[in-house]
C-alpha cells in the first residue's frame, strides 16, 4: 500500500491511497501526519486505518503529477520539528565508492577510515535478534525546511562546489506520546550532497550534507523490503547523460534496519513526542563516482517499481548571498 499527499484544486491538503492511475481519498484526515497520529491513538496498524477511512472520492494521478499540487508524502505542520538525518557506508560496495573519492593511505595496505567503518559494519552490523550491533556512520542533514517536494528544484547554493544526487531509501518515523518511535513507512529519496567538498577532506562530510533533499512521491507502508532494485539517471537537455542501477533493502545492506534504527533513536533528543524523522539509509551509487559533473538545469530521476512513480527533481544554481551578522 502506498500513500501520497497533495493539494486539491481548492487548495485543500489531502492524503490518498494510490490505486493504479487513481488516488482514493482518505476521509477525515488532511495529512499522513494526522493519519499516523490517529493510528497511534487508536492502537491500530496504519494500513488498517487507511482501509477504514477510504472514501469514494477519487482523483486522476496523472493530472496531479502534471500540476504543482503534489506534496511530499509526509511532513510535519512545524517544519522545525522534522528531523532529516542519515547514515552512510551501509551498502555492499559503498566503501569502495567512498574510498575512491578521498582516501590517502599513509602506508601501503593501511585501511582508510572509511574502510575501517565499513569493515566494522560487515563484522557487526547485523547482530542476532535482541543484541546491539556496531554503530554506523551518522550525519545530520537539516529539518523540514530542507525538504523539497517531488518535482521541485534542489538548489545548489552559491558556496557549494557540487550538487550531486544520492539515490536512497528513507525511513519515516513519528514519535508517539510516550516517546516511542513508530515506523510510518519508506520512500525513495534523493539525499542530494556536495561530493567535491567531501572529497577535500572526509571531515568536511558534515558540511557536504547540509543541502536540500527530496523524497517520495509515494510512501510505502508495511515491512522493509528485502531487495529493492531501482534506476537513477541524470538528464540534461532532455537527454540521458548517465544512468545506473542501484540496489537497497536488507539483502544489500551490511547493517540491519533494526541496528540503524537503534543507533538513531538511542538518543533521548530523537524521542520527543510529536516529532517526525526522515532517516536516509545510504547508497553505493551516484554519478559523481563515474566522473559526472551535475550542472544547473539537470534533471535527477530516481525510480523503483516497488515505490510507484519516480522521484524527479531539477538542479538549480542558487543566487549569490551575503550573510550579514549584527551585534546586539
Amino acid at each position: 500500500m502506498r500513500l501520497v499527499q497533495f493539494l486539491t484544486k481548492d487548495n485543500n491538503p489531502s492524503v490518498a491511497r494510490v490505486s493504479g492511475n487513481e488516488l482514493q481519498l482518505i476521509s477525515g484526515y488532511a495529512s499522513t501526519y494526522e493519519l499516523a497520529n490517529g493510528a497511534i491513538s487508536a492502537g491500530k496498524p496504519l494500513q488498517k486505518m487507511v482501509q477504514e477511512n477510504l472514501s469514494s472520492e477519487r482523483f486522476d494521478y496523472g493530472e496531479l503529477l502534471g500540476s504543482d499540487r503534489l506534496l511530499s508524502p509526509i511532513c510535519h505542520p512545524d517544519p522545525a520539528r522534522f528531523w532529516i538525518t542519515g547514515t552512510g557506508l551501509t551498502h555492499s560496495g559503498s566503501a569502495q565508492t567512498r574510498d575512491a573519492m578521498h582516501k590517502v593511505l599513509e602506508k601501503e595496505g593501511e585501511l582508510s577510515d572509511s574502510m575501517k567503518i565499513f569493515k566494522m559494519g560487515l563484522e557487526g552490523g547485523k547482530p542476532d535478534l535482541g543484541k546491539v550491533g556496531v554503530q554506523p556512520e551518522w550525519f545530520y542533514k537539516g529539518n523540514g525546511h530542507s525538504v523539497v517536494v517531488p518535482g521541485g528544484s534542489l538548489e545548489m547554493p552559491d558556496h557549494a562546489l557540487d550538487g550531486g544526487e544520492e539515490p536512497e531509501i528513507a525511513g519515516h518515523y513519528l514519535i508517539g506520546p510516550d516517546g516511542t518511535p513508530h515506523r510510518v513507512g519508506f520512500t525513495l529519496g534523493n539525499e542530494y550532497s556536495d561530493h567535491i567538498m567531501e572529497r577535500i577532506n572526509y571531515l568536511y562530510l558534515a558540511h557536504s550534507k547540509l543541502r536540500p533533499c527530496s523524497f517520495g512521491p509515494e510512501l510505502l507502508l508495511g515491512d522493509f523490503p528485502a531487495s529493492i532494485k531501482g534506476q537513477v539517471s541524470v538528464i540534461r537537455d532532455q537527454k540521458e547523460v548517465w544512468t545506473k542501477e542501484f540496489l537497497s533493502g536488507s539483502d544489500h545492506m551490511i547493517h540491519s534496519l533494526a541496528n540503524l534504527e537503534y543507533h538513531h533513536f538511542k538518543y533521548d533528543l530523537f524521542r520527543f513526542p510529536g516529532d517526525l524523522h526522515c532517516h536516509f539509509f545510504g547508497t553505493a551509487t551516484f554519478s559523481f563516482s563515474d566522473g559526472i559533473k551535475v550542472k544547473d538545469g539537470d534533471q535527477l530521476r530516481i525510480q523503483s517499481e516497488l515505490f510507484g512513480k519516480p522521484l524527479v527533481n531539477t538542479v538549480k544554481k542558487g543566487p549569490k548571498k551575503r550573510i550579514g551578522i549584527r551585534s546586539l
